[in-house]
């Protein structure tokens, strides 16, 4: 079977299954079998397939067909220009994390954890655009933290960047001190489930993506947790859900912060929130 024979017989199979941009993720599929670019595929059309690689997109399409996101079958997925690995222990980073890397880096700061690292994400971006700059990142995941090494080590971050074994900042320090505390914690309610795509609630860790019952329980425990390790001149920057940003400022202010910055995404969405300590 040739190539483009195999996307057209492939995308209409998709679209009946339900899945977002039938067409594009076939591309992306057959690109990642045969180890190409996707344009590439453009230029070999005609190019037939042998039974071997038939075989693999068989089973790479009956995963997505099942739900499985595309990241997870692919086994990895690109984040602030890295290419990350990426499997079912690990959240599936989101361009809106790209908006809190972005807005970090501009702070220069040149101490930072990363709280809840997950595959690495926050900490290998701040990492390739701060390269003097000591970078520590905590999970409570054990499984997490492998996909972080794999990935520190894709692009010899491994030593500029340390993970460490533990549930927020409680791995740290007492004496330990730091510019920036950094993090896209959990912050989904628990009781939102039911409302996220299969994709989500299916597939990805639920450690990840939920915090209790308004989904500020992590962080909630993060923002008081915090202040003792931060700087005089320290900030902490979070991720937050929609809708999430009157609390969450609220939880920092009763702290002993200010806010100091509050970053949108591209829908609109107040996203980042980025607080100081009151002296």
């Amino acid at each position: 079977m040739r190539i483009l024979e195999l996307i057209n017989k492939t995308t209409p199979y998709l679209e009946k299954a339900g899945i977002a941009s039938p067409r594009l993720t076939i591309e992306l599929l057959l690109a990642h079998v045969l180890k190409k670019k996707r344009l590439q595929l453009y230029l070999e059309f005609e190019r037939e397939l042998d039974e071997a690689t038939l075989e693999i997109l068989r089973r790479l399409v009956k995963r997505r067909v099942a739900g499985e996101p595309l990241q997870y079958v692919t086994g990895e997925t690109e984040f602030c220009g890295l290419k990350l690995a990426v499997d079912h222990r690990v959240l599936i980073p989101r361009p809106e994390t790209e908006l809190l890397v972005e807005v970090v880096a501009a702070r220069k700061p040149a101490t930072v954890v990363d709280v809840g690292t997950g595959s690495g994400c926050i900490a290998l971006a701040l990492a390739q655009r701060l390269p003097a700059a000591e970078i520590t990142a905590t999970d409570i995941s054990p499984d997490a933290l492998a996909v972080a090494r794999v990935n520190a080590t894709r692009y010899d971050f491994k030593n500029s960047t340390r993970f460490l074994l533990g549930d927020l900042l409680l791995t740290l320090p007492d004496s330990f001190t730091v510019d920036a505390i950094v993090s896209n914690p959990p912050y989904i309610a628990s009781g939102e489930l039911a409302q996220l795509p299969r994709e989500v609630k299916d597939f990805e860790p639920a450690q990840a993506l939920f915090a209790g019952i308004d989904g500020l329980e992590i962080i909630r425990r993060l923002v008081v947790d915090a202040k003792r390790f931060l700087s005089p001149t320290g900030f902490v920057a979070l991720e937050i859900g929609a809708g999430q940003r009157p609390a969450v400022a609220e939880l920092f202010e009763c702290a002993g912060y200010t806010v100091a910055q509050v970053e949108k995404d591209l829908q609109g969405h107040e996203r980042v929130i980025v607080a100081v300590a009151q002296t």
